[in-house]
């Protein structure tokens, strides 16, 4: 069986898009759900997030709208965003980071476009899932959330969502299909052209 750790933030449309296609992975995965802060890897990499520039930013959500009807998921976005994803972040691991959690906090906010700061709509969803306020603020929990954003640095996870597998990388929701090939014991993966990819030597850098 096949041990996969999938790190993603529920601020990411490509987070919930790639989610509701897990279910297509090798029935004999096991998937580890692992929650991080997005902004978290960023700052890490000393990197910018597609909403944060201008043109990336529209392209980004046109492009999520086109996968999305892709894919045939429903899709209707919150009504603005980013957003702090925290709250969602510590309710997620507070209440086990089980995979039906996981689907309905991802569908609460990119499927029902809702917000953990609409304080009516947040207070019903606590009560639908039996949660508290003061279970987010647990200090195990915001020491969970941190050990994830580690693991995943460790792992060299610079995105999300990202299936890390067998210490492989996969970012992305365009890495699906190439995440189902590796998992099929695709040869393309021991090739001289795949290896030649891991190995090309660094030329230039822009000045900084």
């Amino acid at each position: 069986m096949k041990q996969l750790d999938w790190y993603f933030d529920f601020i990411s449309p490509f987070s919930y898009l790639q989610s509701e296609l897990l279910h297509t992975l090798p029935a004999d995965v096991q998937i580890n759900f692992k929650p991080v802060l997005f902004a978290g890897l960023l700052q890490h990499w000393d990197n910018k997030g597609p909403a944060e520039i201008l043109p990336k930013r529209t392209w980004t959500y046109e492009h999520c709208a086109w996968l999305a009807h892709k894919h045939g998921i429903t899709m209707q976005p919150p009504a603005h965003h980013p957003f702090n994803p925290l709250p969602l972040l510590r309710l997620c691991i507070a209440l086990g980071i089980t995979p039906e959690v996981v689907h309905r906090l991802f569908r609460y906010v990119w499927r029902e476009g809702k917000l953990p700061t609409e304080e009516a709509n947040w207070q019903e969803l606590l009560r639908e899932l039996h949660a508290s306020p003061e279970m987010l603020n647990a200090p195990e929990v915001k020491q969970q959330l941190r050990s994830n954003g580690e693991q995943a640095v460790v792992a060299g996870v610079f995105g999300v969502p990202t299936a890390v597998v067998d210490n492989r990388c996969f970012w992305g929701l365009d890495s699906t299909d190439m995440l189902m090939a590796y998992l099929r014991g695709d040869p393309f993966f021991d090739s001289d052209a795949f290896k030649r990819a891991q190995t090309l030597p660094q030329g230039i850098q822009r000045n900084r």
